[in-house]
């Protein structure tokens, strides 16, 4: 069968078939967003991710030739939630991950990657290192009195002992922050590169500093959108200036092959911001290039 103009590509994430939780790759999305500390939203999310992959269902990676809908590539919906509980959330997310052999999760606030990290790290029986990329730390001990609010998912993370901080790199980090979270984060032995110390350098050049601190052994890629800047993805709940431009992301990711990653997520888009879709189209495309990771050259 021919495949159908973009306008009228399945809903599915790349036309993935839907609901088979034995498949080698499978896509879910957490609609979780009550941990948010500025704009809501983040809940409509998955929806939008999978509406701009459309535009990336007609053809193969322009640089590798990767094909990812040659994956063996399910998608699963949406994880339900428990409706205004945020422990209870994050207990049903790890249960409904836990047995997948490769999850790519559509967000949702960034909380949702603590039960991620959970049920992975029980599933392969150690931590992981973690490539983080963001305009926050992530390393509050709780936000405002909430322990799981979105900006205290990686002290969760690293406390809980789900990563190895010493494999672990952040990405595009510039929003104000108080001293002792810099202190605490790097003190654990995290790797930290401010978004201006990518402007600074290349693509390749932040690829082999990634590759460098996340050394051999299983990981995990956790991507926030506010790591762009807003002119790039205007969409999301905590948006900072001097972010990454979506070429710089994409050019660093497309260098990340061969690093052994056993997940992912891509969290914070919330449509109602958007304009244009730009944001959608930015975290769909960015996951379609981790999915080119795993799809190799043909």
């Amino acid at each position: 069968m021919a495949t159908p103009v973009t306008f009228a590509a399945p809903n599915a994430f790349l036309g993935a078939r839907p609901d088979d939780r034995s498949a080698a790759f499978c896509v879910a999305g957490l609609p979780l967003d009550i941990g948010t500390t500025n704009r809501a939203g983040a809940r409509d999310g998955p929806r939008a991710i999978r509406a701009a992959a459309r535009m990336l269902t007609d053809g193969r990676h322009p640089v590798t030739g990767a094909d990812p809908t040659a994956l063996d590539l399910s998608d699963l919906g949406e994880f339900e939630i428990a409706l205004g509980d945020i422990p209870g959330s994050l207990a049903r997310i790890e249960e409904q991950a836990a047995g997948l052999n490769h999850l790519l999760a559509f967000g949702g606030e960034h909380g949702v990657t603590l039960p991620l990290l959970r049920a992975l790290t029980k599933r392969i029986g150690g931590p992981v290192g973690l490539v983080h990329f963001d305009a926050h730390l992530d390393t509050s001990e709780d936000n405002f009195g909430q322990r799981f609010a979105h900006g205290s998912v990686f002290w969760h993370a690293i406390t809980e002992g789900l990563v190895e901080p010493r494999r672990m790199i952040q990405v595009g980090i510039r929003a104000p922050a108080w001293p002792e979270m810099f202190e605490w984060t790097r003190g654990q032995g995290v790797t930290i590169l401010p978004a201006q110390d990518v402007h600074e350098s290349t693509p390749a050049a932040i690829a082999a500093r990634v590759r460098e601190a996340v050394g051999s052994g299983p990981a995990y890629f956790s991507f926030d959108i506010d790591c762009l800047d807003p002119a790039f993805a205007p969409g999301t709940g905590t948006p900072e200036i001097g972010g990454l431009a979506s070429w710089q992301a994409q050019g660093i990711i497309r260098r990340l092959g061969g690093i052994d990653f056993r997940g992912a997520d891509v969290v914070e888009v919330a449509p109602a911001y958007d304009v244009a879709e730009v944001t959608a189209l930015a975290a769909a495309t960015l996951a379609w290039e981790y999915l080119c990771l795993h799809a190799g050259s043909r």
